[in-house]
């Protein structure tokens, strides 16, 4: 004899728990989040105050594999100035 198990698809509480997992999602802000040009902290302000140009910097950040834009170095130099 062969015992079968019916499980039921409950749909309201499969959907209220997507729907919290989509909310803990959007609640991240993007100021929690870490740059890619983090890494470089040091690198990049000391070129900056010795007068580098955020192309420059930019440049700088290419050899080392990171692209990024000039103006997301200038957005983030004004982050750390």
């Amino acid at each position: 004899m062969i015992l079968q198990v019916f499980v039921l698809f409950d749909v309201q509480t499969e959907l209220e728990n997507l729907k919290k997992q989509t909310k803990q999602i959007r609640k991240r802000s993007y100021r929690e989040r870490r740059s890619r040009l983090d890494k470089f902290t040091y690198e990049i302000l000391q070129l900056h105050k010795n007068g580098a140009s955020g192309a420059e910097i930019q440049r700088f950040l290419c050899a080392k594999r990171i692209k990024v834009s000039h103006s997301t170095v200038q957005r983030w130099l004004a982050k750390y100035e």
